[in-house]
């Protein structure tokens, strides 16, 4: 196995073979027992239903408890009712009795009830932080073109607010559906007592089920509203703060609290229609009972005026039905529930019903002891799969074991793509991608990329320290390994100099350090991995020239019998290189020496001398780290005035 510490690629044969071991720690947290059921013909609770059974043992506890509870409740009126017959109207038992009772069977359903509400909320909390970590699984095995298509803003909101909707249905939907049950046991005791008047008091149920339907078919597109401007709110919000320098920089705070008005006036809409639903049928649902009530008393009294029934069952009936309208209430709020969980289920469900297009291979394996072998045999590539116009186009290129290949190009050459197919984040049209001799769609991707050093020409920081930063692909790295990482990409000097060294938090993406901080720290974070095979994508364009002739050095020992591309839009990154490939139309149109291609090549000279351009330009306007100027007197501007008068920098 490669020892990750930082030292010059040995170049000769490699050792016998190991297993691929990675280097990264393994997640520590317990995965979700059960997930969602793949089959999209099933309702979505249907679907759901795995992750609930995952959790059945506490549930039905909960449940249970919560239906004793219910019956002792319905146990209570009949105690009200014996206790006036008996004790007030006959003075057969003493009235103490039915009070010690009646305060015993409340006390017990509140034990009931206490423990059957822990119970339910820790079930609603274990199943959200099952559909959080399925959700979030599954996104981070989703492909580059899905993130390329998709906003963040809608991710957010799919994994936070819809799964909040979709946990407390799932759970509270069962308790509101036995808190209802109390209706069919009051009116089972209510048969026993008068079926004439238990007929009239459910009278209204019939009417209260035709105002429930309605309700929800009212309301279930005016939830799916709702949850999706609730995601293009989180859209603008995220964008805005991701983007805030931009929009600082170019005043337009006031544009884009249109914008954010403009969402928020269109969610508003969403909510008062909600609002007027629910103020047309709920009050229907909730107070149909109340219509009971009056025929209970109305027939109720008749009965008793004639003696066909006792003051104590009337009482007894009033009792249920006042009992009967939590539950109804509560039945108005699950299907209100049960649209807007109905809905967000439907949104999460068009992420984890969409596969992933990059996966390992079935028979797929993985690479160890890589030596580094690069080769693009006849590759055709295009970002959409129904692009007419190819990105790379029979591309070849073949760099072997420990050679140094600059890549050049016009913008738009496609120069960062082949650093993007080589990770496999993209998998070509047409042709292969090889890594010493397998077809990198054979490979593990794990054990690809972690033989793949990239660093990006915009380097993403996390909020973490310094270290932990340098640290991330090799969580178990030492200070000293980190150290000796920050030295070889220059960084060592800047960090020791910041409040807290290493140990220093940096802000969000990393911008409390300039640009070319931030792409040495990325540096160093490769470089720590140790890859046998290292793409460096202009990861030194934010880098002050002179700081960046002192990251060359470094590099250089770095790169010593390992196979590096380096995507060149500065002169002065393609002095790092033993060769240079120019691409133009789609593929390499000329592979030599700079010198070589600067004298047989004129379309290499005007590629390098638009680069020494914009470069030029950049420095005049100041580098980001120290100092200088793009003159003669500086590598910069010896380069410059070089590839001007067609000779070798």
């Amino acid at each position: 196995m490669r020892t990750p510490t930082l030292r010059p690629r040995p170049s000769g044969p490699p050792e016998a073979s190991t297993a691929f071991v990675p280097i990264a720690e393994e997640a520590r947290n317990e995965a979700p027992p059960a997930g969602i059921d793949p089959d999209k013909s099933l309702s979505w609770l249907r679907r759901a239903l795995p992750i609930m059974r995952a959790h059945k043992g506490i549930f039905a506890t909960s449940l249970t408890l919560s239906f004793f509870g219910l019956i002792l409740q319905v146990s209570i009126p009949l105690l009200l009712s014996k206790a006036i017959s008996n004790s007030i109207e006959k003075h057969t038992v003493p009235l103490s009795y039915y009070v010690w009772w009646i305060v015993g069977l409340g006390l017990l359903s509140g034990v009931f009830g206490y423990i059957a509400r822990l119970f339910l909320f820790e079930t609603a909390y274990d199943i959200e932080y099952d559909l959080r970590n399925i959700i979030y699984e599954h996104l981070t095995k989703m492909s580059f073109s899905f993130y390329d298509r998709v906003q963040s803003g809608q991710l957010i909101s799919r994994a936070n607010s819809d799964i909040r909707s979709v946990q407390m249905y799932m759970t509270f939907a069962p308790l509101i559906l036995v808190q209802c049950s109390m209706a069919v046991i009051a009116f089972c005791v209510m048969l026993t007592i008068s079926v004439p008047l238990a007929l009239v008091a459910m009278a209204t149920m019939p009417l209260v089920y035709w105002t429930g339907v309605r309700m929800r078919k009212s309301m279930f597109p005016v939830s799916w509203i709702i949850q999706a401007r609730l995601a293009d709110v989180a859209t603008i919000v995220d964008e805005n703060v991701n983007g805030v320098r931009v929009v600082k920089s170019f005043a337009a705070e006031e544009q884009q609290l249109r914008s954010l008005a403009g969402a928020a006036d269109k969610l508003q809409w969403g909510y008062i229609k909600d609002a007027d639903l629910r103020a047309r049928f709920t009050p229907l649902v909730q107070n149909l009972p109340q219509v009971g009530l009056a025929l209970v008393l109305l027939f109720g009294g008749y009965m008793v005026i004639h003696g066909t029934l006792g003051v104590g069952n009337i009482l007894t009936f009033n009792l249920y039905l006042l009992m009967l309208q939590a539950p109804f209430m509560m039945l108005g709020m699950l299907i209100m529930m049960g649209q807007r969980a109905a809905a967000s289920a439907e949104r999460i469900y068009e992420i984890l019903d969409e596969e992933p297009t990059v996966t390992d291979a079935l028979d797929a394996v993985d690479l160890v002891d890589c030596t580094g072998d690069v080769r693009f045999r006849h590759v055709d590539f295009a970002y959409n799969e129904d692009a007419e116009q190819l990105v790379l186009a029979d591309f070849d290129l073949h760099v072997p074991p420990g050679q140094t290949v600059a890549i050049v190009g016009r913008t738009g050459a496609g120069k960062s793509t082949v650093a993007r197919l080589l990770t496999r984040f993209y998998d070509v049209k047409h042709g292969s991608v090889e890594l010493d001799g397998h077809d990198v769609r054979d490979l593990t991707l794990a054990s690809l990329r972690a033989n793949v050093g990239v660093v990006l020409d915009e380097p993403f920081l996390f909020s973490a320290s310094v270290h932990d930063n340098i640290a991330y692909g090799k969580p178990s790295a030492g200070r000293d390994e980190v150290e000796a990482a920050a030295k070889a990409s220059g960084a060592h000097e800047f960090i020791s100099h910041l409040a807290d060294g290493y140990d220093t938090v940096v802000g969000e993406r990393g911008y409390t350090l300039s640009g070319g901080q931030r792409q040495r720290i990325a540096i160093a974070r490769t470089l720590l991995v140790n890859p046998p095979v290292l793409v460096l994508d202009d990861a030194t364009s934010a880098i002050d020239v002179q700081v960046e002739q002192t990251i060359h050095a470094g590099l250089k020992v770095q790169m010593e019998g390992r196979t590096t591309l380096i995507i060149a839009h500065r002169l002065s990154t393609i002095s790092l290189a033993d060769r240079v490939v120019l691409l133009d139309q789609h593929k390499v149109v000329a592979d030599g020496t700079h010198a070589e291609l600067l004298a047989t090549t004129p379309l290499y000279a005007e590629v390098l001398a638009q680069a020494a351009e914009f470069e030029a330009a950049d420095e005049d306007d100041g580098p980001e780290d120290d100092g200088g100027r793009a003159s003669g007197d500086t590598p910069l501007g010896a380069m410059l005035d070089a590839v001007r008068a067609g000779g070798r920098p």
